[in-house]
Formats: C-alpha cells, sequence, structure tokens
C-alpha cells in the first residue's frame, strides 16, 4: 500500500464509521447499553483512524483540486464546505459526548449526543460522498470545460 491508496481506506474508514454510528444508534434504541458502547467506541477508533490516514495523505500530497467542470463543480464544493465545517466542529462535539457517557452523567450525555450523533453521521456519510465526487468523477464528464 501506499500513500496514493489512502483515499480510498480513508472512504472506507467514513463508511465503517457511519455503520457504527447507525448500529450504536439502533442498540440505544432498543435499550441494549453494553452492545450501544462497543459501537460508539468503534465508530471512535475508525475516525481517529480515517484522521490520522487523512492527515498522512494531505501532508504528503497536499491538497487535490476538482478537476469536474459544469453544474457538478458547486455542487462539489457545496458539499465539501458542509461537510469541512462539520467535520471542524465533530472532535470537540464527540469529545464532550464521549467524556459525558465515561463520567456516568448519561441525562447529559444523551442532550449533547442528540447533537452530536446526526453531526457525526453527516461527516461520515459526505466523506464518502466527497470522496467518490473527488477521486471518480472524469473531468468534463459532466459539463463542457
Amino acid at each position: 500500500m501506499t500513500v496514493h491508496d489512502l483515499p480510498a481506506v480513508n472512504a472506507s474508514l467514513n463508511a465503517l464509521s457511519a455503520v457504527c454510528l447507525f448500529a450504536g444508534w439502533v442498540a440505544i434504541r432498543r435499550k441494549q447499553i453494553t452492545v450501544h458502547r462497543t459501537f460508539m467506541i468503534t465508530a471512535l477508533a475508525v475516525s481517529a483512524a480515517f484522521l490520522t490516514c487523512y492527515l498522512i495523505y494531505h501532508a504528503e500530497v497536499g491538497s487535490v483540486k476538482f478537476r469536474a467542470e459544469g453544474w457538478i463543480r458547486p455542487v462539489y464544493l457545496g458539499i465539501l464546505l458542509f461537510h469541512t465545517v462539520l467535520a471542524a466542529i465533530l472532535p470537540f462535539l464527540a469529545a464532550i459526548t464521549v467524556w459525558r457517557a465515561a463520567r456516568g452523567q448519561f441525562a447529559r450525555h444523551r442532550r449533547i449526543a442528540r447533537v452530536t450523533w446526526p453531526i457525526w453521521m453527516t461527516v461520515s456519510v459526505t466523506g464518502v460522498v466527497v470522496y467518490w465526487l473527488l477521486y471518480h468523477v472524469e473531468p468534463g464528464i459532466v459539463g463542457p470545460r
């Protein structure tokens, strides 16, 4: 594996994070607290692995220009902006959410988790979308040059 394989790894980690988040949400709805905890800790670990790979990739490669033109370009940039803003907020929300659960402050944990979970899920899913658009949409395919 080379550094150029990391975008696909990152997309896979984002997808896995989304699966764990959804499974954790289902588990807590069913009052399966231990299962919920396991999935949420796994989602946290997978997201940390993503961040590590992401930083390594961009330290080595730098930024990657979106080459497609036409209507898809503003769509991509809008999704990227939305994803980036939420991704910048997420570590702080996740840290507070995990901290409250670890401290047994479950009422406070639930309150912030209701904000953290949809943001985290959105960041995970839009991360996959950004990857797909950036690395799998051919330049000139969607619109005129």
